[in-house]
């Protein structure tokens, strides 16, 4: 997002592009940029000013100053905001052509717990794999689900109240809204989820100077046991691979080396139609300039735990591969920091679905400058499909 100032900037690990909201979705930062909100520590908000009506959360003590607001513009309006049909005493608001709401509507009207942890100077809302933490900071307020940074979105302050927008609901917090411009209204709905639970696995060596701190996921209540442990199998190894890795840079670190650090998590971002899917980063910083994320990404039928790669969803268009490229070659080469090599995509695991949505992305330095992050794009099933055609038919 564009509001993030200047001198921030000049810390950033990398900036996300994305061609879905391109007015929104660049000069994004990851994990630099967690690191840096936590050790500037300045501007934290005295929790209740974000929390309306004067409650504050249990443990909540008055903080530094405030982090600057930004007031009510002439273009914005109120939002009604409705769960399940039912009007909601909060309000949400059109700003910048989103919807945002508060962070307090997540708290009182979806059952969302919201709390306030001193030490991290930052909020929670929600539980279990539904955990969003908002890290405010003089800069911005960051975004981060399950030790994953939502790079493409950031809260917002307005008139002392924190505001999420309502992509995050929808893509990582498996809920769907209804919303009607003409009216103002935002029906808000629990998507239809696959009957599985998810929990949280942790791999955690808390060292002062290499700490490792990765986030991943668990799953179980899947009708084939031999699925179900073929896919925790195949998302734990990533991480516990990366963890020797990681053990492995610190034996060989010097004494007198800046402190290392090793970061990941994940999102869930569609859980329906008995279909998974889901991202991982994982991070490492080795002393240098700036530190190193790379992205995985994992879709797969809960039917027989297979892995799925974008041919599989794209069955119905034999000429997938061709109509793809084509395309991911026109959007790639016109970013700014493209540096050559396109062919057509060298892997079809890079991607993950979203609603009626597949998403491709690149690795850090594959095609583009470091700045540009992960660039990453998306197309609707409908554009990649014949008229009619389910990606997940021949998968149920």
């Amino acid at each position: 997002m564009r509001s993030v100032s200047r001198l921030f900037l000049r810390y950033s690990e990398y900036h996300i592009k994305s061609i879905i909201v391109p007015a929104e979705g660049d000069n994004r930062m990851n994990n630099i940029k967690k690191k840096q909100a936590r050790r500037i520590g300045v501007g934290i908000m005295a929790a209740g000013l974000l929390l309306s009506g004067g409650l504050l959360p249990a443990g909540t003590s008055q903080a530094a100053a405030a982090t600057a607001t930004s007031p009510v513009k002439a273009s914005d309006s109120q939002v009604v905001l409705k769960v399940n049909g039912r009007i909601t005493q909060q309000t949400g608001i059109v700003s910048e052509g989103k919807v945002w709401v508060p962070v307090t509507f997540l708290r009182d009207s979806l059952g969302m717990p919201l709390s306030y942890d001193k030490l991290e100077k930052a909020y929670t809302n929600g539980k279990g794999t539904s955990k969003v933490k908002l890290t405010v900071t003089d800069y911005e307020t960051s975004i981060s689900v399950n030790n994953f940074y939502i790079n493409e979105y950031q809260a917002k302050n307005i008139n002392n109240r924190i505001f999420v927008p309502f992509e995050l609901l929808s893509d990582f917090l498996g809920y769907k809204g209804d919303w009607s411009a003409a009216t103002g209204r935002l029906n808000i709905i629990s998507k239809p989820q696959n009957t599985i639970i998810i929990t949280t696995e942790s791999i955690v060596k808390d060292r002062k100077d290499a700490p490792i701190k990765l986030d991943y996921p668990q799953f179980s209540g899947l009708a084939n046991a031999n699925a179900q442990q073929t896919i925790n199998d195949t998302i734990k190894q990533t991480f516990t691979k990366f963890a020797m890795e990681a053990e492995k840079e610190i034996a060989n670190k010097s004494a007198d080396e800046r402190p290392y650090e090793f970061d990941g998590g994940y999102v869930i971002t569609y859980n329906e139609d008995g279909i998974l899917s889901l991202i991982t980063n994982q991070y490492s910083y080795l002393g240098g300039a700036h530190g190193m994320t790379y992205r995985n990404a994992f879709t797969f039928s809960l039917k027989d735990g297979k892995r799925l790669l974008i041919g599989d969803l794209l069955k119905a268009n034999p000429n997938y591969k061709k109509d793809l490229n084509t395309k991911l070659s026109k959007l790639i080469k016109a970013e700014g920091g493209y540096l050559g090599g396109f062919n057509g995509l060298n892997t079809e695991k890079n991607y993950y679905v979203k609603d009626g949505k597949l998403v491709v992305f690149f690795q850090l330095y594959e095609y583009t400058a470091y700045a540009s992050g992960f660039p990453q794009y998306e197309f609707a099933f409908k554009e990649l499909l014949p008229d009619g055609s389910s990606p997940f038919a021949a998968l149920k």
